[in-house]
């Protein structure tokens, strides 16, 4: 089984894992790992590493974003989302009075660097356990707010019924931003609550989910070989056939660093393979993950 990378449309219902679990049968291996888990409820990109390039993974979790997302202001649950149970309803006349206007600046107020609280039902560890699995024990989870960066809010439509107000939103953020404490904290902002009622992730990085198979369609052929991908996450140099056997072998290139854009690139050689994820040192480069020679995957 060779190692790559493969982009996988999720579809609603079904959770990461179950996503994990199938292509280990599709593809017969155990060595499966993601990139960033999305919640049942949500539908999108979700990318896998496969065999060696598991150790891809940890520079694709932390590329920054993009959501579809479906809010629903004038309705809280307990879980921000609309599997939860409705913890609040607003009065109509406070739902009508939630203008464009006051959308806009809710909005404006959550873009940007902001400091944002999880949802209570997220994934992050409190001592030692999930805060979801908390949650749903009916313990009460205090979570820290933390830095985020939403670098777009925008409403791409806005439907307005009795009781609530629907918008359909795009969203690019940093990693660790929780769309579904936006649409709490919009609803908050604006008085009459808010939750997500729709999810769809359609970027991480330079990967989109125009690119993805279906969770059915999972094959070795729909894999991104490993040069490419740590290409696209974290940028290229192309290293000479004798630079690749020095970095290989641990060997520093002296003089190197300049060729670096950003903190670390992915190196390929005359074949187009993978050597490895090269990082500065003082003026030299090195390898911050060696790869083997044989398929260019991580060894």
């Amino acid at each position: 089984m060779h190692a790559g990378v493969l982009l996988v449309d999720k579809p609603g219902g079904m959770t990461s894992h179950d996503v994990v679990s199938r292509a280990r049968r599709a593809l017969g291996t155990r060595k499966i790992g993601h990139a960033g888990t999305l919640d049942p409820m949500a539908t999108g990109l979700l990318i896998l590493g496969v065999e060696g390039a598991t150790r891809l993974l940890t520079y694709l979790v932390g590329l920054d974003k993009t959501y579809l997302a479906t809010i629903r202001l004038g309705v809280a649950t307990t879980t921000d989302d609309a599997e939860g149970e409705i913890v609040d309803v607003a009065e109509p006349a406070a739902v009508s009075g939630a203008s464009d206007e006051l959308i806009t600046q809710g909005i404006a107020a959550l873009t940007g660097e902001i400091s944002q609280v999880p949802s209570s039902v997220s994934a992050i560890k409190v001592n030692g356990r999930r805060a979801y699995d908390l949650a749903r024990a009916g313990e009460q989870v205090e979570l820290r707010a933390r830095a985020v960066t939403v670098s777009r809010f925008e409403v791409l439509e806005t439907r307005r019924h009795a009781d609530a107000v629907e918008l359909d939103v795009v969203v690019d953020c940093s990693s660790g931003t929780y769309i579904r404490a936006l649409a709490r904290d919009l609803g908050n902002t604006l008085g009459i609550g808010g939750h997500l009622t729709a999810l769809r992730r359609t970027r991480i990085g330079r990967f989109d989910v125009s690119e993805s198979v279906t969770a059915d369609a999972i094959a070795a052929e729909a894999m991104l070989a490993p040069a490419e991908a740590a290409a696209r996450a974290v940028g290229r140099i192309d290293v000479t056939a004798e630079e690749a056997r020095d970095l290989r072998h641990g060997k520093r290139l002296d003089g190197a660093a300049a060729r670096l854009s950003g903190a670390v690139a992915a190196a390929i050689d005359p074949e187009g393979r993978l050597v490895g994820i090269v990082e500065a040192r003082g003026s030299a480069l090195k390898s911050a993950m060696n790869v083997s020679e044989t398929q260019g995957e991580p060894a």
